[in-house]
């Protein structure tokens, strides 16, 4: 059975996985971030060239990130009196990721993510009271700073490759002093401002395919909309545990890739 839309023909089979997919993507996203190492491979497992992939995951994202920025708001678990001092580096940042995701090429970043994401691990793992409880000491001059370092860098990345990012902004947060749970509410805000800057310069530049994007997108919303609720409802050991699962995938799926295994 096939499927016609926006000019593109969809086999039912295609349509199921790259939605199945997005689910998944969205569920995992919303708790711990890491989403895009499932909806990018899917994307490409589907035939979509790189950039295109790229800007068609960043589409269908925004839509995952849009319902956790609620949820998570809505809930109290965001700190937007630090978050209004630091989204401006988030969109500049991802301006020049995307911008430069648009005429390099990312291996080159990769070992270095994969050391990133092993630091953050061993990190997470080794500070047993990590994010249990909240012990940030307000908006300093130094917390500031350093949030708004993080957030300009990590929204360059966000802009540039992408998968992970969420996960790179928890444990950011919480080394800041949140707990686990607003950590993950304050990372999705500034997720959100990556992904609409990096989506709408995508638009721009046609590296988009809307039929995939759209599919995913729905179902993205429908697997944050769940992932979100039970990260608030079952607090921050649920969220750090999700946590470090998803950092150990993200360390293999980019260490089996960068060798040529995957």
């Amino acid at each position: 059975m096939e499927f016609q839309l926006f000019h593109t023909t969809l086999s039912a089979s295609l349509l199921l996985f790259i939605m199945a997919g997005g689910f998944l993507a969205g569920f995992v996203d919303s708790i711990a971030g890491g989403g895009g190492l499932i909806s990018l491979p899917v994307l490409l497992a589907a035939g979509l060239p790189p950039h295109l992939a790229i800007g068609t995951n960043k589409f269908s994202a925004t839509f995952g990130a849009v319902m956790s920025a609620w949820q998570f708001w809505r809930a109290g678990k965001v700190d937007m009196s630090l978050l209004k001092r630091i989204l401006p580096g988030t969109f500049i940042g991802a301006i020049l990721g995307c911008l430069v995701m648009l005429h390099l090429k990312s291996e080159w970043l990769q070992p270095i993510i994969i050391i990133a994401l092993i630091a953050a691990a061993v990190f997470v793992f080794s500070q047993r009271q990590l994010g249990a409880a909240s012990t940030y000491s307000g908006n300093t001059r130094k917390n500031v700073l350093a949030a708004l370092v993080m957030a300009s860098a990590i929204g360059f990345y966000d802009g540039f490759i992408g998968p992970g990012t969420g996960t790179f902004l928890i444990v950011g947060f919480a080394a800041l002093g949140f707990d686990f749970v607003t950590a993950a509410g304050n990372a999705k805000i500034l997720n959100l401002m990556s992904n609409v800057t990096s989506f709408v310069l995508l638009i721009w530049w046609g590296q988009i395919l809307y039929v995939y994007g759209i599919a995913m997108a729905l179902c993205i919303f429908a697997g944050a909309f769940f992932g979100s609720r039970l990260a608030i409802r079952r607090g921050t050991g649920f969220v750090r545990l999700v946590m470090l699962a998803v950092t150990v995938v993200l360390i293999g799926k980019l260490g089996l890739s960068y060798f040529g295994i995957m």
